[in-house]
């Protein structure tokens, strides 16, 4: 569409303006295959009976949450750069944070994150996860990746993340060394997922690197503010399916299947079916496990980009704890706004649609439906209940 004089913009869309169309066929419920599988080294794949990831927030993942993650089929990620891996015992300054007003708490969070990484903290975080019997996957900013990827590969990790707010292979700059991932992705023995990502040539390129998975979403977290800061980011639906084309042409050159994983911008049920109804093989979540009784945040996140020293940009936001962790991904759910039983919903989902795998949910009818989510729902907006709730 045209915006101006010699200027045209794409019209994007996000989860509150699509629906997805039930089949003509449908599924038992219990009947269908929710399992994801990252593609490993050896030609032996990371197996996961649920297609969903904890975000690597401080918040949301530490040891204890990362064990309990694993039990349940899912995959929780370890943040390197956080205060689990600076602070020998980090409760007292969760509790800093958790008492801070709004005012003050972004200064404290960027004092907090001053302290050094310590590397026998990053070795003991993983052995103390291997050690439950769990998967253990953590994630660093793409800077420190080769000297903590090493140490955590050592320790016993199963899976490493290169994460960032946007994620290039051609990167510029003269003040210091760019990661050269094609080489990282070589040299570590474990596999490499890779993020931030919205765009289909970036994805075909950071593919072509060698990774095991792309991230997709810049901006869309609930507690990022990159998008109000920074001005950048795809509202979600349209990052996908974009991501997603990428995906099946790079296998189809290449005969090799590298899964796309929604990063972000889902708080429901609703939202995490319809990111893989857009192509998505998996999700990554914060918000919604930051309410489970054993994420450490005791019902507050922030994003990891806040303790930036000159442009934070982040914030904490309180979404108070509702459940066990095991509540919100497999029930009973005991609150009405769908942030609870998301592995039901997916599986709901796919048999009302026909899908029996994840791979023919991605085939779903799609329609644009900006009314989906009022249409005769007056009642429990004005009431901000079920479908009226934020």
């Amino acid at each position: 569409m045209w915006i101006g004089r010699n200027r045209k913009a794409r019209v994007t869309y996000g989860f509150d303006e699509i629906a997805l169309v039930p089949g003509r066929v449908t599924i038992n419920p219990e009947e269908v295959d929710t399992s994801f599988r990252i593609p490993g080294k050896d030609g032996h794949c990371l197996e996961l009976s649920i297609p969903i990831m904890a975000s690597a927030m401080d918040g949301v993942v530490d040891v204890r949450f990362a064990i309990e993650m694993s039990k349940l089929g899912g995959l929780a990620v370890l943040n390197l750069d956080g205060i689990q891996t600076r602070y020998e015992d980090p409760e007292e300054l969760l509790a800093e944070v958790l008492a801070a007003d709004k005012e003050h708490v972004t200064a404290l969070l960027q004092k907090m994150y001053q302290a050094p990484v310590r590397d026998d903290l990053i070795a003991a975080r993983v052995a103390a996860i291997k050690a439950a019997g769990a998967l253990a996957a953590v994630s660093s900013i793409p800077q420190r990746a080769q000297h903590v990827g090493a140490i955590a590969a050592e320790a016993g990790a199963d899976l490493f993340v290169v994460q960032s707010t946007v994620s290039t292979v051609h990167h510029r700059s003269t003040k210091y060394e760019s990661l050269d991932l094609a080489h990282f992705c070589k040299v570590m023995p474990i596999p490499v997922i890779v993020g931030n990502a919205v765009g289909y040539e970036v994805t075909l390129d950071l593919m072509a690197c060698g990774v095991s998975g792309v991230l997709i979403g810049v901006g869309p977290g609930a507690a990022c503010t990159s998008r109000g800061v920074l001005g950048l980011g795809v509202p979600q639906v349209t990052a996908t399916v974009d991501c997603a084309a990428a995906r099946d042409e790079f296998f189809k050159k290449t005969g090799r299947y590298v899964p796309i994983i929604t990063d972000g911008g889902m708080s429901k049920g609703g939202d995490v079916c319809k990111a893989l109804a857009c192509g998505s093989d998996a999700v990554m979540v914060g918000s919604a496990f930051a309410r489970a009784f054993e994420a450490p945040g005791k019902g507050n996140h922030w994003g990891m980009a806040t303790p930036h020293a000159n442009l934070p940009r982040g914030t904490r936001i309180h979404v108070g704890v509702t459940g066990s962790l095991e509540q919100i991904l497999f029930g009973p759910a005991v609150v009405d706004d769908g942030s609870q039983n998301l592995i039901g919903a997916i599986t709901t989902c796919m048999g009302n649609v026909g899908a029996s795998t994840i791979q023919e949910f991605q085939e779903t009818e799609i329609i644009i439906a900006p009314s989906i989510k009022t249409e005769g729902k007056l009642f429990q907006t004005v009431q901000s209940v079920g479908m009226g709730t934020r």
